[in-house]
């Protein structure tokens, strides 16, 4: 035990006496006292904010406490107006709390100031609630975009191209970041690459319609992209060379020599790759691992050469489960029937449409049409 010394003077003499435990400080006398003190300041509460989120919108503790980092309320009533408001706009639970994980911001937001101005902007544009809850949900960063300094101006911008409110909505449906993106600076001069390089209007509109994200890059890189498709020996006034340049803008050097090298597994050589690529642009489009799937469907279990994939490559850009495998079992069933001759030009049954398809390779064969439609059709079902 230790003790305090105290100096004092009595008659004229030094005297040293010690002080007893009880005049020392209260946490050097009682240290479990001072653990408990220390313990409780510095435990802080859970944030209001976190508990709504787990409780109301079922966050994840994990997801609740990053999401708190950007949003902060003591009290539940302006986040429960913001979760009626899009409730009331025919947005799911889901939905609700995808949109707020990805922008927690929203739930301190003014629904009657920032939102419905965003809602009834794309009402009036004939977008169904179904459709307006997955447009917000699937891109919240629109709610926080000004509607009367960029995403209004981008709307009349694309319109202007497209020349029809219907294409311009399908448009931003494809991809919606296109309204939250600088279309003067961004987009517009590479739409005016395209044209200086002698693409036609039509095609340029087509590519804007189906590939939106094709416009939004850097200008100089789109210019030297357009450069390399050119020498690739594209024609600009074809289609082909607009989806030449989708192509390339789409993916990386090293992911193109990936599949670069997933087709040379199958014996095709540069040249080869280079020459379906000119024929279909599509496909280099494709997954690394569809690629292989696909080429050995082809090859291994339909018999084909590889060297096909040279004159017809669009057969890599089909479903391998909705029209390859399905339609590989019909035409195995007419083989082992003898209904079909062995060199039979089997691309021809798997590119075209599915009416031509049915009315072509099934209903002629009497006999046996009820039963290999009725295997095609639970294919198409298992797949």
């Amino acid at each position: 035990m230790f003790y305090y010394f105290c100096k004092t003077i009595l008659n004229g003499k030094l005297t040293v006496r010690a002080l007893p435990p009880i005049h020392r400080l209260g946490f050097e006398q009682n240290p479990s006292l001072s653990l408990k003190y220390i313990s409780s300041t510095a435990t802080k509460e859970q944030p209001f904010a976190v508990s709504y989120l787990i409780k109301t919108l079922g966050f994840s503790p994990e997801a609740a406490l990053s999401a708190s980092k950007y949003v902060h309320f003591e009290t539940p009533e302006k986040a429960d107006i913001v979760v009626s408001f899009f409730k009331n706009h025919g947005f799911s639970q889901t939905q609700i709390t995808n949109l707020i994980r990805r922008l927690p911001s929203v739930l301190i937001s003014d629904p009657d100031k920032t939102l419905l101005p965003k809602i009834d902007f794309f009402s009036s544009k004939g977008i169904p609630s179904p459709d307006l809850a997955k447009l917000f949900s699937g891109y919240p960063a629109l709610l926080k975009t000004s509607l009367e300094k960029q995403i209004i101006p981008s709307f009349d911008f694309l319109k202007n191209l497209l020349q029809s409110e219907a294409k311009t909505i399908e448009t931003i449906k494809r991809f919606t970041g296109m309204l939250n993106c600088n279309v003067e600076t961004l987009v517009a001069p590479n739409i005016n690459t395209l044209r200086e390089n002698g693409v036609p209007e039509s095609n340029i509109v087509t590519l804007l319609q189906n590939q939106p994200r094709a416009f939004v890059v850097n200008p100089v890189w789109f210019r030297e992209i357009v450069e390399e498709v050119k020498e690739m020996g594209f024609n600009p006034s074809r289609f082909k060379f607009a989806l030449a340049v989708y192509a390339l803008r789409a993916m990386s050097k090293s992911t193109w020599e990936r599949k670069d090298d997933v087709y040379k597994k199958w014996g095709l050589s540069e040249n080869d790759i280079f020459l379906a690529f000119g024929r279909h642009p599509w496909c280099m489009m494709a997954s690394e691992d569809k690629i292989m799937r696909v080429m050995d469907f082809l090859v291994n279990k339909m018999g084909m050469d590889s060297s096909l994939f040279i004159k017809r490559p669009g057969l890599v850009s089909l479903s391998l489960e909705k029209r390859l495998i399905p339609r590989g079992f019909v035409f195995q069933g007419l083989l082992s029937k003898g209904l079909v001759k062995k060199n039979f030009n089997i691309y021809l049954l798997f590119e075209c449409p599915e009416r031509t398809f049915v009315q072509k390779y099934i209903m002629p064969h009497k006999e046996e049409a009820s039963e290999l439609l009725k295997l095609y059709k639970e294919k198409m079902d298992s797949s």
